[in-house]
């Protein structure tokens, strides 16, 4: 499912327009991502948790040439799926 998709099911699910599942979308995408910016965390109760997490700076290997490289650290953001999205997937 693509954005424009997920858009239409919102939609038709909550008996909005388009237009308004849409602007729900982003400002439910901006608010997590302001969240997790400032370093905290968002938890939806059955669905899972957004959080962020720190990956140290590492050496790694091109694998065209093999030659050793360094990867710079960064923070990468993690999901956890809670206990009914995980029960609806298996």
């Amino acid at each position: 499912m693509n954005k424009s998709e997920l858009i239409d099911a919102l939609a038709a699910d909550a008996g909005i327009t388009k237009a308004a599942a849409k602007l729900a979308l982003e400002s439910f995408v901006n608010h997590v991502g302001a969240t997790l910016k400032g370093g905290g965390r968002i938890s939806l109760v059955g669905f899972g948790s957004f959080s962020v997490s720190k990956r140290e700076a590492r050496e790694g290997r091109n694998p065209q040439t093999g030659k050793t490289i360094q990867i710079a650290a960064k923070n990468v953001v993690k999901f956890k799926a809670g206990a009914e999205l995980d029960g609806a997937v298996n």
